[in-house]
Formats: C-alpha cells, sequence, structure tokens
C-alpha cells in the first residue's frame, strides 16, 4: 500500500487509536482483494439508493466473521 493510500485511509479513520488503525491498514495489506470486494459491494449498495454508512454496515456484517479473523479479534 503506498503511502498516499495509507495518508487517505489514516484521515478516513481519525478519531480511532493508532493501534486500530495500524491493525485496520495490516489487514488490508495482506488482504487486498477482500477489501476491494467489500468496497464494491458497498459502491453497489449505495448506486442502489442506500446510504453509505448503511451500506458499510451491512456489508461489513455480513463479512463480520471474515473480518474478526483477519482483524484477530
Amino acid at each position: 500500500m503506498n503511502f498516499i493510500v495509507k495518508s487517505l485511509l489514516k484521515k478516513q479513520l481519525k478519531g480511532l487509536p493508532e493501534d486500530q488503525v495500524e491493525m485496520i491498514i495490516n489487514a488490508m495489506e495482506k488482504n487486498p482483494e477482500f477489501f476491494q470486494t467489500l468496497g464494491e459491494k458497498i459502491k453497489s449498495k449505495v448506486d442502489g439508493g442506500m446510504s453509505q454508512q448503511d451500506a458499510a454496515m451491512q456489508v461489513m456484517s455480513e463479512h463480520g466473521e471474515e473480518l474478526k479473523k483477519m482483524l484477530g479479534k
């Protein structure tokens, strides 16, 4: 993951503790295809009229077990 992408991601995750931000970035670096798929699913739901927050929550809950494994929870 390049510096610009990391900087943008950190800006979006501001307010989270630094260790959590690093954990998310590390998970994304290890499995970029999975996170790209999540982004595409969220975008599809937003394009279908759902709010970005609702779409993200729905997609994240659908893939909750996979996310927990990746984030070590």
